[in-house]
């Protein structure tokens, strides 16, 4: 079934992103959709706040599959895709699962899954929901305190570890086999001529899913049973936020893959985190203070991860048969219940932790025998008892049943495996007698299925899951029982709950005992089965101890408490009863018309199992079952799926070969066998049952109510028919034109033979004779007998045959043939209002018989010889009105021999009991008060198997329709009380108490059915002996008298009808309702003309008032007469049982003509019952306290306004503590509700004196709901009602004789009001618009009224601040609803409505608790909180008190007395001037308060139209006639509050050095800082050049100026989004001051060092000193530093040092430097008289830094380069280059030198 879903992701912000000068973009994924945020730049704590919303129509589970996941990425734009820093995945189904289905502003942990050794990347703080249509939305309160804590608000399901590490789960895929065939029988004759043999028509191979990847194995072809033994290998976080496993098995394919079978795995049921056992799951009401709970708790945790077989999972799909094209293909993707075994694959999975990178699959080896089981032989038998109900378009064709397990039994498109008996026999045609419901004629002769399968032997989790099973389906049968005790207020329900705890503790301890007791074999072949089995053991214990608190507790101590304690125990077990491993296949049976499949039913193997212990047998196992077959696929859906296909009787009994000789012991005992074969151990092939049990049943049908409508009048004229077993009995029909008819209904009579000790009453000669008992209705024509294969009976000449009238006379007739052994017809006319008494030879004339008030006749034949009848065909044909005709038919052989014993015959009829009467017209809620008698119903059991677990009664409700057949309504099963002819028509069980049985539709609730089902059984001798003595020869007898009592008949316009015995129907008194007819609203058109003359009739219980006439409508739609009785009305004592109330809205026009224009019912009128209190509380009064005003120091209420208290209101409404934040006296703060004003629940919808019922009118849609169906309204009708036992106690106050209950009403003519209308703000709206917002603005209407604020839409919001106040003057009830509508504006198409709510004012106008003007705290008389009442507080309490009658109001100095309860408060009033002057409003406003008036408020009201948003609004009125009151109040938005912040950067210390100098290769940066608070304001300093130490200096002034909203705390940016934006849209953000220290290249980028991020409202202080400076001082959240945090807007300067912060390599953050700053921040005004100007700038300059004289640009400064890089550094080496070079020179020329002054010495030149 498809259903409409809504996915809404908020993206608000991320923080601590990994990666330097980021500019993060988020994409949101879900499937293969994806929407991006806007790019923020350069920052790695970005704030969003968008919304995106997504929208699917698709079934539950494919949208809870979808997987969302929330990606980071770096630098999106057109040039590049961008780098992923981290995702985050989560599957839809966990978020719909969490509470209102939602997580609400938690933090998601970003991580990179591709990186296994790092931790999280970051997080990103989301708000997700995933709504249906029709849940319920919940707006969670915000504390921003609490959520900027991350550790302890990330979005996880609850009991999942915050820190969660890499996991590999291994799947392991051995093989498959039962695989169908793929591809047609053409292809394969092909394949065959081609390649010479026949090859199997599949190519498969295995695909997983799991938490967004895919992995599959290899193909295997042509294969019907492949081996794969190959694994498939994922990495995933665990626990894993995705808790289903998709296992498919595919075909591959040229073209297309197409999917065999689908299995889904689930997480939760394979592995346990441990939090099982805990007391987190506990409802908080239980107490667990027991000291046996504190033994029970602290006990070890089973805890172990996922794993999984080796084991076989069973694929289920469509019909194995294989077509091109598939019209069940959904069902082979898991969608929907299979109707067919498609394969079986084993497999397994085991999770490891890891923390490296997984590898790949690889081949395994195969499976040991020990895993997966080994074979064992089974055997199946089934044998169908009865077959009936089969739907009329099977009537053509031989329909015959097949049974199959798994491929066994299946010969038609599957590979039949067994060699066994499948099938019914075939050629066999369904009967029928209503020519609507057809059945097989399984009779005497019961045909029988058996097959042989031979499977794995995992008998021990069937067995397992069987004693849970047992035990949780008495566990819940034992609390619905509790619960009907609660609701129909029966005594000591207490009682009954703690025998539901004993049986409890019994079950729980047959399983221990039973499971501990296999040894080995209980903890099962697999790991997860030796796990669960410990898991099981100690939850069944928990259960179990937690039981017996329940049992000892004292009778007082049971209330509500225990019974959740109760329930929570119930879905505990229910938990543990289903085992995740497969292990044998379902068994589905298949009806078949004409070897075509046409409808099914799946059995559990595990329902029907055998077991030596009973423990252990399934619940059906061996027992006859009732199956309704349905069709398959998505035929069961809508119109065709109402219709039941057929209802099956069936027994099954399901085990191991080797127990084969238990198969037939839970059968009904009294039949024979007739076997398949000779052997005698050979399975029957049919069952004949000659002996049967006889009841007679009786439906006692009393009322309905709510039933859906079927006519275009929004009516119905509903009929029920019941149904048992083949027999059909129908509820009163009413029709307008009674239409003659004559038709022929025939029956075939079985005849049989029983023995009794009570003689056959005969005063006739005979010794031997044939008696033919007929009960005919007085309206009969003609009655035709064939007496067929009469054998053995010789009768003579029936010439001489004298039939008698009533009253002797006497005529013949002649026999048209006859037979000395064989008469196969004779033909006898009987006329209307005669009994026929038919002689032979001399009888005496017998008297007419009256039964039940319809006449009979008797017909004696003469038989010689005692012979049995075999069968006996009477047709009857009547004058009948459009139904069949009731009759009994008894044949009896009336024969007594010298014991006096006689041998009577019993004849049982197999003709659906049908009965011609009435239908009831024109109504919803029919009253048929109709008793049903079903007799000689004939059933197959155990006496006490069908006293305790009786066959199911159907009770269909049909809309009859003069043209066309009838429209079906909806259905609903029961169960009748049973009792046994041996025992007591007699109480506690007898008479049946009336109970109300809800009707469905398909899956909607299609009203409630009043009945009680009763089935008596019935002695063969009984019944005829009783009715032969009573009343043919009027002899009392007193042979179980009791149970064959009859109710009294009545007689109708169309014959008899038996009301409900006085023992069951309802226990009447007399009654007076008093009603309030108002007027009516919105009558819309009937017929294309506008209602002008309209009247309301009011039914209850068959007595009927109607109002006055409206004459003009449209001028006073209120009616003239509003007050109207209904005297000495029968209505039941019990309120469970009372009738509904029918309101009638006609519209009388011209010429006497009446038009119905809607209709409602009213089912459930509890809430209408006046009950008089007891008389020992009537004269008590409740003491109460004395109220008491706290004084408290007055505030300057100047600086205040209305905003400061609404967000003062928002703290209490948010459970914050508070913390002077508004500065507003905590008692002067208003109510916020967060629902509509009448849902409160101290307001019970304004409905104390009128209530609003909506007329219906046409005929409802299907699978409509609530939201749909609203399209049948046509109407409102005001009024109300007073119901109460009449006459009242005299003790209690008297009604009024003119007025009754309604004391005190007011006037309901035409009366004028000024209506003041205040919207605040919408939230959480529908985007509308392409780019995920809209441009919403409001139109408000009251009547003709309309005010359209289309010029002041507020550009691209979600959230957008109205503060708007809008006036009428209305008219009361002419213009009553107010309507307040919100638009998209749109500048070139239509604007597009995004939800709209209305109030009805009038219902507000007239109730007491007098919402005209909310109630204040205080009262003052100047100021934000001034009193906007017209009326002061003392005169309205004079006003009540006048109303109410009480005595008061007394005003003494500060205390005010009414009746004998006093209030106190302030005696003072001060004035503007402040002068203060006694007053008596403060205490006459502490009384008030106390009244239950409505307070001042604000209420939140849901936007419908769209499946999202509120309106926070509020509505005063004030009567024209009063004084008017003063201007509206000031709600107008605030304006944002101008601000400049002002940054100076002075120094900075230990910046890392990034860069080597060129010529030096020193470590260096050239410093500078980069700051911006609203993202597009970026200042720089100027460089510091060559910090060699990480020093830098700059004195440099950053200016922001800015707008900001105190009361949110948030910076507003109104800007264009985008060059092509028609307008500005504002923007708010959290003032955040960002600044960052670089380093600067010439020749690249420049190098990102560190960042730091001041948040203004909670900024750390900064340190002293650069020593002192930490990295606590960086930390981002409150609780993780110890540092002090202050808000820059009370502290308007600070100074100090404050780290530079970025991540390593590790990805963990490090200290990258220290900067010196000074923030001071000044308003724009104290701005404006200081200005300052930028850098060093003018005015207000700042100094140069007084920087070394290393810091320059060395290209730039070539000079200054070799002084301070070449000589400072290398001074002393070049001196030494210098001086070695010189001696070096010197040497040379010495050396260069000395030749010749040597030789100029030697020379002596």
């Amino acid at each position: 079934k498809l259903q409409d879903f809504q996915v809404s992701v908020t993206v608000i912000e991320a923080r601590q992103l990994s990666g330097t000068n980021m500019d993060p973009v988020v994409m949101v994924q879900i499937g293969e959709d994806k929407k991006y945020t806007t790019q923020k730049e350069s920052t790695n704590c970005p704030y969003y706040n968008e919304v995106f919303v997504f929208d699917y129509r698709l079934a539950k589970q494919v949208v809870f599959d979808k997987i969302l996941t929330l990606s980071v990425i770096h630098s999106r734009n057109l040039l590049r895709s961008g780098t992923l820093v981290g995702k985050f995945k989560i599957d839809l189904g966990t978020i719909y699962a969490n509470t209102d289905h939602s997580f609400s502003r938690k933090w998601a942990v970003l991580t990179d899954p591709d990186d296994l050794n790092t931790g999280p990347k970051g997080y990103l703080k989301v708000d997700v929901s995933v709504v249906g249509k029709g849940d319920t939305i919940k707006i969670s309160k915000v504390n921003e305190e609490e959520e900027d804590d991350i550790e302890n608000n990330l979005l996880l399901p609850e009991g999942v570890q915050a820190e969660r590490q890499r996991a590999r789960f291994i799947f392991k895929i051995y093989q498959a086999d039962g695989l169908p065939k793929m591809n047609t029988s053409i292809t394969e004759k092909l394949k065959t001529v081609l390649q010479g043999e026949a090859k199997d028509l599949v190519d498969p191979f295995v695909e997983i899913t799991f938490c967004d990847q895919k992995g599959r194995t290899s193909v295997r072809k042509n294969s019907y049973e492949p081996c794969w033994n190959e694994q498939i290998i994922f990495t995933e976080l665990f626990p894993p936020l995705c808790k289903r496993i998709k296992v498919q098995i595919r075909d591959k394919d040229n073209l297309n893959n197409t999917v065999i079978g689908t299995t889904y795995i689930s997480l939760d049921k394979i592995a346990n985190s441990g939090d099982r056992g805990s007391t987190q799951n506990i409802p908080s009401r239980v107490p667990l203070s027991f000291p046996i709970y504190n033994q029970l708790f602290s006990t070890v945790f089973i805890r172990f991860l996922p794993t999984f077989g080796p084991t076989y999972v069973n694929m289920y799909g469509s019909p194995r048969n294989y077509t091109m094209v598939n019209e069940h293909s959904d069902l082979n993707e898991g969608l929907g219940e299979g109707v067919a075994f498609r394969s079986r694959l084993l497999m397994a999975l085991s999770v490891e932790l890891v923390n490296i990178n997984a590898s790949e699959g690889f081949p395994i080896s195969c499976v040991l025998q020990l895993g997966a089981g080994k074979m064992e032989e089974f055997f199946l038998f089934g044998s169908f008892l009865e077959a009936n109900m089969i739907d009329r378009t099977m009537a053509d064709k031989p329909v015959t049943f097949e049974v199959t397990i798994g491929n066994y039994g299946n010969d038609i498109d599957g590979a039949n495996l067994s060699q066994k008996r499948r099938r019914s026999d075939g050629n066999v045609k369904p009967l029928t007698h209503d020519k609507y419901y057809y059945h097989m004629p399984f009779f005497e002769q019961k045909p029988c299925v058996y097959l042989t399968s031979y499977w794995h032997d995992h008998k021990r989790r069937l067995y397992n899951s069987n004693i849970m099973h047992r035990v949780a389906d008495k566990l819940d049968e034992g609390l619905q029982d509790v619960q009907e005790m609660i609701k129909t207020g029966h005594e000591r329900p207490d009682r009954r709950l703690r025998g539901v705890a004993e049986e409890l503790i019994n079950g729980c301890a047959s399983y221990t005992r039973l499971v501990k007791g296999t040894g080995g074999m209980g903890a099962g072949r697999t790991r997860l089965d030796r796990e669960r089995n410990k898991l099981c053991l100690r939850e069944v214990s928990v259960i179990k101890i937690m039981a017996m608190t329940h049992s000892i507790a004292h009778s007082t101590f049971f209330s509500t408490i225990l019974f959740q304690g109760m329930d929570w125990q119930r879905s505990k077990f229910k938990g543990l009863c289903d085992d995740p491993q497969h292990s044998i296949p379902d068994v589905f049976i298949w009806m078949l018309s004409g070897h075509k499949r046409v409808a099914y039913a799946r059995i559990a193997a595990r329902q029907i199992l055998h077991s030596v212990r009973q423990e252990e047998c399934g619940e059906h196992c061996g027992k006859i079952q009732t199956i309704f077959l349905r069709l398959p696929g998505k035929k069961s859906l809508g119109l065709a799926g109402w219709s039941i296909q057929a209802k099956i009787d069936i027994y099954l009994w399901f085990g191991l070969a080797k127990n084969k000789r238990d198969f037939l012991k839970g059968l009904p005992q009294g039949y024979t066998t007739t076997r398949a074969g000779t052997s005698i151990k050979a399975p029957p092939k049919f069952l004949n049952y000659p002996d049967r049990l006889q009841f007679e049943l009786r439906a006692h049908m009393y009322q309905a109510r709510g039933l859906i409508a079927a006519d275009d009048t929004g009516l119905s004229d509903p009929f029920a028919k019941v149904i048992f077993s083949t027999h059909t009995d129908t509820t009163q029909v009413i029709y307008s034109n009674l239409n003659y008819k004559y038709e022929t209904w025939c029956a075939i009579i079985n005849v049989y033979i029983f023995v009794s000790s009570t003689p056959l009453p005969c005063n006739h000669s005979p010794r031997n004779c044939y008696a033919l008992y007929v009960m005919l209705p007085p309206n009969f024509l003609r009655l035709r007998i064939f007496a067929l294969m009469f054998r053995n009976m010789p009768f003579r000449n029936f010439s001489n045959c004298t039939f008698v009238y009533v009253g002797g006379l006497g005529r013949k007739l002649n026999t048209i043939f006859c037979k000395r052994y064989h008469i196969t017809y004779r033909y006898i006319r009987v006329y209307k209002q005669h009994a026929i008494c038919a002689l032979i030879r001399d009888l005496t004339p017998i008297s007419a018989v009256s039964y039940m008030s319809i006449e009979s006749w008797v017909l004696y034949p003469i038989s010689d010889q005692v012979e049995t009848c075999k069968h006996l065909y009477i047709e009857i044909n009547t004058k009948r009105y459009a139904s069949q005709t009731l009759f009994w038919c008894y044949i009896s052989k009336g024969y007594a021999d010298k014991q006096n014993y006689s041998w009577p015959y019993f004849c049982k009829y197999t003709l659906f009991t049908t009965e011609c009467i009435t239908v009831i017209d024109e109504t919803l809620s029919p009253t048929w008060d109709q008793t049903l008698i079903m007799p000689n119903i004939t059933l197959y059991g155990r006496a006490e198997e069908l006293r305790d677990d009786p066959p199911i009664i159907i009770v269909e409700i049909f809309d009859q329709d003069n043209v066309g057949k009838n429209e079906y309504i909806g259905r609903t099963i029961a169960k009748p009380v049973v009792k046994m002819s041996s025992e007591r028509y007699e109480e506690p069980r007898f008479p049946p108490q009336l109970d109300w049985f809800q009707v469905y539709r398909g899956m909607t609730k299609a009203g409630e059915v009043l009945a009680a089902f009763e089935l008596l059984q019935v002695m063969y001798f009984v019944a005829f002996t009783i009715h032969v003595l009573t009343n043919v020869l009027k002899i009392k007898s007193a042979a179980d008298e009791d149970s064959m009592k009859i109710t009294e008949s009545i007689q109708t316009n169309q014959g008899h009808k038996f009301t409900v015995p006085k023992g069951i129907r309802p226990l009447l008194a007399k009654h007076r309702v008093e009603v309030l007819f108002w007027g009516l609203r919105d009558l819309k058109r009937v017929q294309l003309i506008s209602v002008d003359r309209p009247r309301v009739d009011i039914e209850i219980a068959g007595r009927c008032v109607s109002s006055c006439l409206i004459n003009n409508y449209k001028k006073n739609p209120n009616f003239a007469e509003p007050i109207k009785f209904i005297e000495d009305v029968d209505l039941p004592e019990v309120e469970y049982w009372c009738p509904p109330i029918s309101i009638t809205c006609i519209d009388c026009r011209a010429f006497g003509r009446s038009v119905l224009v809607g209709t409602h019912i009213i089912s459930n009128i509890s809430k209408f019952v006046f009950r008089p209190p007891d008389k020992s509380k009537i004269y008590t009064e409740a003491e109460e306290k004395k109220s008491k005003d706290d004084d408290e120091d007055p505030l300057d209420e100047a600086t205040l306004d209305w905003w400061s208290k609404y967000f003062a209101s928002l703290e209490t409404l948010n459970e914050k503590v508070f913390s002077g934040k508004y500065m507003v006296r905590s008692n002067l703060v208003m109510q916020i509700y967060d629902t509509e004003l009448e849902n409160a629940n101290e307001f019970s919808g304004f409905n104390d004196l009128l209530n609003s019922f909506d007329l219906y009118r046409g005929k409802r849609e299907d699978l409509a709901d609530d939201i749909t169906d609203q399209k049948r309204i046509v109407g409102n009708f005001k009024g109300a009602f007073k119901i109460y036992r009449h006459p009242l106690p005299h003790y209690v106050e008297q009604p009024d004789p003119q007025y009754g209950m309604f004391k005190g009403l007011p006037s309901n003519e035409p009366i004028h009001v000024l209506v003041r209308a205040y919207i605040i703000r919408a939230t959480d709206l529908h985007p509308t618009d392409p780019n995920g917002k809209s441009d919403p603005y409001i139109v408000i209407s009251l009547g003709d009224n309309k005010i359209n604020d289309k010029e002041n839409y507020i550009s691209k919001q979600l959230n957008p601040t109205f503060g708007k106040a809008f006036d009428f003057e209305a008219t009361f009830p002419m213009e009553s609803i107010l309507t307040v509508q919100i638009y998209d504006w749109d500048l070139l198409s239509a604007d597009d409505l995004i939800g709209e709510t209305k109030i009805d004012l009038e219902n507000r106008f007239y109730s007491k608790h007098r919402p005209l003007c909310g109630v204040a705290e205080k009262y003052a008389i100047f100021g934000y909180n001034q009193w906007r009442d017209p009326m002061k507080p003392s005169e309205t309490l004079k006003k009540l008190c006048k109303e109410l009658k009480l005595d008061g109001p007394h005003f003494m100095p500060g205390k005010v007395r009414i009746g004998n309860k006093t209030f106190t408060g302030a005696i003072e009033l001060e004035d503007e001037n402040g002068h203060k002057k006694p007053t008596e409003e403060h205490v006459a406003l502490v009384a008030l308060r106390n009244c239950k008036l409505v307070p001042e408020h604000v209420e939140t009201r849901s936007l419908y139209s769209s499946e999202k948003g509120r309106i926070e609004m509020w509505v005063d009125m004030f009567p024209m006639d009063m004084p008017l009151p003063g201007p509206p109040v000031d709600v107008s938005p605030r304006k944002p509050k101008g601000y400049e912040l002002r940054v100076i950067i002075w120094n900075t210390e230990d910046v890392i050095c990034e860069d080597d100098d060129f010529f030096t290769g020193e470590k260096m940066s050239d410093i500078y800082v980069k700051g911006w608070l609203l993202g597009d304001d970026k200042q720089e300093t100027d460089i510091h050049y060559r910090s060699l130490t990480g020093e830098g200096n700059f004195n440099w002034r950053f200016i922001y100026p800015f707008d900001y909203l105190v009361a949110e705390e948030k910076c507003v940016v109104t800007k264009k989004e985008s060059m092509f934006s028609w307008d500005e849209t504002e923007f708010k953000i959290p003032p955040r001051l960002n600044l960052q220290v670089w380093d600067a290249d010439h020749f690249s980028a420049d190098d990102f060092l560190g960042s730091l991020t001041l948040d203004l409202t909670r900024l750390a202080r900064g340190a002293k000193s650069a020593n002192k400076c930490s990295l606590n001082m960086a930390a981002e959240e409150d609780d993780n530093s110890n540092v002090p945090m202050i808000s820059i807007f009370k502290q308007r300067r600070i100074k100090g040092w404050w780290p530079f912060t970025a991540k390593n390599d590790q990805d963990e953050l490090e200290i990258t430097g220290k900067v010196e700053a000074e923030i001071s921040l000044l308003t724009a005004e104290e701005a404006e008289k200081n200005p300052a100007g930028y850098g060093r700038e003018e005015p207000d300059p700042l100094e140069k830094p007084n920087r070394p004289d290393t810091s320059f640009v060395w290209f730039m400064n070539p000079l200054k380069s070799l002084r301070y890089l070449i000589c400072a550094r290398f001074k002393w080496l070049i001196i030494k280059v210098f001086i070695a070079l010189l001696l070096i020179a010197l040497l040379v020329l010495f050396i260069y030198s000395s030749p010749s002054w040597i030789m100029k010495k030697i020379v002596g030149a």
